[in-house]
Parts: C-alpha cells; sequence; structure tokens
C-alpha cells in the first residue's frame, strides 16, 4: 500500500469562512486552527505547508463559557522593570474582538515556522461584513 505525500507545488488553497456568533471562542479557534493547518485534508502532510484560507467573521458575538469574561487576564510585557500589562477578557472582547480571537487561534497552533506562516492565512473580523468576497469562501460547515 503506498502513501500519498502532499507537496508544495501541487497544494490548492480554498477559502473558508466561520462565523462565531454564539459560539465559545476556543472551540471557534480549534476548528480554524485545523482548516489554517490542513488537518482537514486527505493528503495532509506534516512538514508541507497545505492549508486554506480562513475568514472568522462576528468575533464580537463569540462567547466565553464560565467566568471566563471576569477570571481570565491577557497579559503583554515591555520587558522593564516594572513593564506587566494586564487586560480582563471581558474589556478585551468589548474593545479588540478580533485580537482575542486571534491570539486563541494562534495558541492552538504548533509553534514552528509552518504554522507562523499559516497565520498569515488567518483573516478576522468583528462584525458580519469582510472584504475577501471577491475569494468566494464557502461557509464551513461542521462534517
Amino acid at each position: 500500500m503506498s502513501t500519498t505525500l502532499a507537496k508544495k507545488e501541487t497544494v490548492s488553497r480554498k477559502w473558508y469562512i466561520l462565523d462565531a456568533a454564539g459560539k465559545p471562542l476556543g472551540r471557534t479557534a480549534a476548528t480554524a486552527a485545523v482548516l489554517l493547518r490542513g488537518k482537514h485534508k486527505v493528503d495532509y502532510t506534516p512538514n508541507v505547508d497545505c492549508g486554506d484560507f480562513v475568514i472568522v467573521i462576528n468575533c464580537k458575538d463569540a462567547v466565553l463559557t464560565g467566568d471566563k469574561l471576569n477570571k481570565k487576564f491577557y497579559r503583554t510585557h515591555s520587558g522593564w522593570v516594572g513593564g506587566l500589562k494586564e487586560v480582563k477578557y471581558d474589556r478585551l472582547m468589548a474593545e479588540r474582538p478580533e485580537l482575542a480571537m486571534t491570539l486563541a487561534v494562534k495558541g492552538m497552533m504548533a509553534k514552528n515556522t509552518i504554522d507562523r506562516k499559516a497565520l498569515n492565512r488567518l483573516k478576522v473580523f468583528a462584525g458580519p461584513e469582510h472584504i475577501h468576497a471577491a475569494q468566494k469562501p464557502e461557509p464551513w460547515t461542521e462534517a
């Protein structure tokens, strides 16, 4: 029995659209990570970037389960003494929901060069409108 391996030159990329309205942030991010990496394809090869483009809309309507809105923080550090900045997720989801979704997807991906390039194919929008209609994205349905 032979194994089919994908080659970089033969990869065909499709555009998918994910609607995050009313869905948990983490579940939507996990689905987006699978699509970006290409793990849903039959000819998935771990060492080849064979993922698709993903558009996530309605990020402002994504929900965080439990008490994560009040207990979860987005932390950054400047590298200087006293340079820690913390933002609660209730404020982050109100002001920058695109960043919250991007961070969630980034956390679901592996930390290597293929996945860093794959994150460039992630397009995130707070509302229902997006600018990629010319690419004719098809809605992703869980199979």
